[in-house]
């Protein structure tokens, strides 16, 4: 058996240490992806879902800790360095595409991850842009014949479809799904989630997806993981992801509300002993 896809182990991370606004944000967490898994990871706001997504993709380095890609270690590697391995998706449907480049453009330079730059000129010749047509009419949605629309005057379902075959054109390692469908109108929302349902099982990719719909972490993925202060609380995976429904969802924010809650009022009572 080959390397785990994505192993993090024991990751930390504190925003803003030692002022007002110091904040954990991960704390102590290990979770491992073998090859074509299809995490969901849920919780409440602030639970540290996105910033589990921002370590693997190399956003910061963690204060501790260590994430593995593909059997090597990427904790101190930068942005750039990872993107050849790692396919990524956020919830704002502008956030990586360039706004004033063409279709074809885009795609172009999402095509260019892995191998060495060769200018963008070169990288759309006319037998590259026959195939960028090819894959951009997988989409189903009348793209093929825009590929020198400027990406701004796209819809942001359009963009976020475009979002995702940029991020899968060279076949990543691992893809990073964070929330996005979250800001998409119901119709381009169900467009862009059969986009990614067909992407994921026709290439057998390797998924971590932050979402805040209890029904897609019940009907997407084959394992579920709820973070809560920055760690993670639950792993449904197996029969027991199978057998998930929304309300036993609703059970585990309601039994994190009231833990905090407890928490709270016993530093309250300790507060005042020591008044």
């Amino acid at each position: 058996m080959g390397p785990s896809a994505i192993e993090i182990r024991g990751v930390s991370h504190t925003f803003g240490r030692g002022g007002p606004n110091e904040v954990t944000a991960l704390d102590g967490v290990d979770l491992t992806l073998e090859a074509a898994a299809f995490v969901v990871v849920f919780g409440p706001n602030g639970s540290g879902k996105s910033t589990l997504l921002s370590a693997v993709a190399g956003d910061f380095v963690p204060d501790r800790g260590s994430i593995r890609v593909g059997g090597i270690d990427v904790t101190h590697r930068p942005v750039h360095d990872r993107a050849r391995t790692i396919g990524r998706v956020s919830q704002e449907p502008s956030f990586g595409t360039a706004p004033r480049l063409t279709v074809a453009e885009n795609l172009a330079l999402a095509g260019q991850r892995a191998a060495p730059r060769r200018g963008l000129r070169a990288a759309l010749s006319a037998r590259t842009r026959r195939q960028l047509a090819d894959r951009v009419a997988e989409l189903r949605m009348g793209l093929e014949d825009r590929l020198d629309t400027p990406m701004a005057q796209l819809s942001g379902g359009q963009r976020q479809a475009l979002a995702l075959l940029m991020a899968t054109l060279v076949r990543p390692e691992v893809l990073l799904l964070d929330e996005h469908m979250a800001a998409l109108d119901p119709r381009s929302a169900e467009q862009v989630l059969r986009l990614t349902r067909e992407m994921i099982e026709r290439d057998r990719l390797t998924v971590l997806m932050v979402s805040h719909s209890m029904p897609q972490v019940v009907r997407l993925g084959d394992r579920a993981v709820m973070m809560h202060r920055g760690r993670i609380v639950q792993d449904f995976s197996g029969a027991r992801k199978r057998r998930l429904r929304v309300e036993e969802l609703l059970d585990c924010f309601e039994a994190v509300r009231n833990a905090d809650l407890l928490d709270d009022a016993a530093a309250a009572m300790l507060a005042r002993a020591y008044v």
